[in-house]
C-alpha cells in the first residue's frame, strides 16, 4: 500500500519514482528502448562485444581441436584462469537472486527499479560461469557424464563425493529457479509490449512470450502466489550456491584452502561483487535509456550501502585468515599466507586488498554515495578486486608441500583471450535482452509510485 505524497514528504521518505510520472508515462518511458529503433551508441557497443564474442567462440573451437596445452596451466597450478572466471561469474550472478528473492520476501520497495536487470544479469553470468567449468574438464563433449542418469555404463556413476558434482547440482538448480522466477515476472510486461505493438509480427511474438496473459484478478493472484513460493525457494540458494562453490577449495587438504571460513567469506564476496556489477549496469542503463526517474539515487544509494557492508565483511575475512594461520601454529598454514602476501604473486594480493577493502570506504560519506562518477569507478574497481581475489586463491597452489614441485603460473594469450571473451558473451546477451525485453519491471514499478492526495490506495 503506497503512502500519499504528503505523508512521504513529512517523513522525508525519498520517492522511488521521480518526475511526477503518471501510470501511462511509466509504460511509455520503460517500453521506449524496446519499441524504438536502436541508437547508434547501442549498435556500436553491440558490434564491439559481438566481435569479442565471435573471437572467443573461434578460440574455444581451436582449443577443442588442439587441447588445453595452449593455456598456461601446469603442475601444480592445474586450474588457472578457467576456475578463477567460474567463481567470479557465479559471484556476479548472486546479486540478482538476492534483489529479486530476498528483498521480495522482506517487501523492500526499492528493489522494483533494479530487480529485472539484476535477474537477467544472474542468468547470463551463470551461463558464462558454467561454460568456463565445462571447457576446463578437457573433454567437454563428455560433460553430460556429470549428471546421474540411467546409462549403459553399468555400475559406473558419478562420484557424489566430488565437489565438481556438488557444483553441477547447485549451479543447475540455481539457474533453473532463477530463470523461472525471472520469466514469470516478465509475463505481465511482455503482455504490455504486446498490447502496444503496431507490427503484426511483433504483436504475435510478444503474445507467444506472454502466454496469452490477460491481466485478470485471478491471473494476478496466481502470479503473486507462485512468485512468493519461488522467492522462498530461491532464498536458501543465495547462501547455498556459493557455499558449495567454496567447498571446491575448503574440502581439500591444502594449507590456505582447508578452512571453515570459506563458505561465509565466499557468500559475502559474491554479494559484494554482484552488487558492484548491478551498480555498473544500472548507472549505464539510466543514462543510455533515460531512466533516471525510475533508477533513482535512492536505489543506487542502497546498493552502495550494501557494497560497503559486504566489503567490510570481506576485509574482516582477510584479516581472520591471517590470524587463524598465526594462531594455529601450523608452519605450512603460516607459510601459505606469508607466500600469498609476500610471495611471487604478492602484487596481486595487494591489488585485491586495495580494491576490495579500501575502495568501498568512500561510501561512508553520503556525498560520495550520491556521486555517479565515484560510484561507477568504485563498482568497476570492486569487480577488478574480486577477480584478483579468486586469482590469488588459485595461485597459492604454485607453492605446495614440496619445494621440488613449485612452479610459476604464467597465463598465455589464450588465457587472456578467454577472460576477455567471458565479458564479450555477457554483454552481448545483456544488450540483446535490453532490446527485446523491458529493462525495468513496468508492473512492479507502478506499485511503488507515490500516490497523490485523495487517490485510492
Amino acid at each position: 500500500m503506497s503512502l500519499t505524497q504528503a505523508v512521504r514528504d513529512k517523513l522525508d521518505i525519498p520517492d522511488l519514482v521521480t518526475g511526477g510520472k503518471s501510470l501511462k508515462d511509466v509504460t511509455v518511458d520503460i517500453a521506449k528502448p524496446n519499441e524504438d529503433f536502436p541508437t547508434k551508441l547501442w549498435w556500436n557497443t553491440f558490434l564491439l562485444v559481438l566481435t569479442i564474442t565471435l573471437i572467443d567462440v573461434a578460440i574455444i573451437g581451436y582449443l577443442f581441436y588442439e587441447g588445453l596445452y595452449l593455456l598456461g596451466i601446469n603442475n601444480p597450478v592445474g586450474w588457472g584462469f578457467f576456475v578463477v572466471n567460474f567463481v567470479f561469474w557465479i559471484g556476479i550472478g548472486h546479486a540478482g537472486t538476492l534483489i529479486s528473492a530476498v528483498l521480495y520476501l522482506f517487501r523492500q520497495g526499492w528493489r522494483t527499479g533494479i530487480n529485472r536487470a539484476a535477474e537477467a544479469m544472474t542468468i547470463f553470468a551463470v551461463l558464462v560461469a558454467a561454460s568456463n567449468l565445462i571447457l576446463h574438464v578437457g573433454r567437454p563433449w563428455l560433460g553430460f557424464w556429470l549428471f546421474p542418469y540411467p546409462n549403459e555404463r553399468g555400475p559406473l556413476w558419478v562420484n557424489f563425493r566430488s565437489p565438481l558434482i556438488w557444483d553441477t547440482f547447485a549451479v543447475s538448480t540455481y539457474l533453473s529457479i532463477s530463470m523461472v522466477f525471472w520469466y514469470l515476472g516478465l509475463i505481465p510486461d511482455l503482455a504490455t509490449l504486446r498490447d502496444r505493438a503496431t507490427e503484426t509480427w511483433r504483436k504475435n511474438l510478444y503474445n507467444v512470450l506472454a502466454f496469452g496473459w490477460v491481466g485478470s484478478a485471478r491471473a494476478w493472484s496466481h502470479l503473486e502466489i507462485v512468485s512468493m513460493i519461488l522467492a522462498a525457494l530461491s532464498t536458501p540458494l543465495v547462501l547455498s550456491v556459493h557455499t558449495i562453490v567454496s567447498f571446491d577449495f575448503a574440502v581439500s587438504i591444502l594449507p590456505g584452502w582447508h578452512t571453515t571460513i570459506f563458505p561465509p567469506y565466499f557468500v559475502a564476496g559474491a554479494i559484494f561483487s554482484g552488487f558492484a556489477m548491478v551498480v555498473t549496469l544500472m548507472v549505464i542503463a539510466r543514462e543510455v535509456f533515460n531512466l533516471k526517474n525510475y533508477i533513482t539515487m535512492k536505489h543506487l544509494d542502497n546498493m552502495n550501502k550494501i557494497m560497503m557492508v559486504t566489503g567490510l565483511i570481506v576485509g574482516l575475512a582477510y584479516g581472520t585468515e591471517f590470524f587463524i594461520a598465526w594462531y594455529s601454529g601450523n608452519e605450512y598454514e603460516v607459510f601459505a599466507f606469508w607466500n600469498r602476501a609476500f610471495g611471487p604473486y604478492g602484487w596481486a594480493y595487494f591489488i585485491m586488498i586495495s580494491c576490495n577493502v579500501l575502495s568501498p570506504q568512500v561510501f561512508w560519506f553520503r556525498k560520495l554515495r550520491y556521486n555517479i562518477p565515484v560510484m561507477f569507478v568504485a563498482s568497476l574497481v570492486v569487480n577488478v578486486g574480486m577477480w584478483f581475489e579468486r586469482f590469488v586463491i588459485m595461485m597459492t597452489l604454485n607453492r605446495d608441500f614440496l619445494p621440488s614441485s613449485w612452479a610459476m603460473y604464467t597465463p598465455s594469450l589464450f588465457d587472456y583471450a578467454m577472460l576477455i571473451g567471458t565479458f564479450g558473451i555477457f554483454f552481448t546477451l545483456f544488450l540483446l535482452w535490453c532490446r527485446i525485453m523491458p529493462v525495468i519491471a513496468i508492473a512492479e514499478v507502478k506499485t511503488v509510485m507515490p500516490q497523490k492526495e485523495g487517490a485510492h490506495h
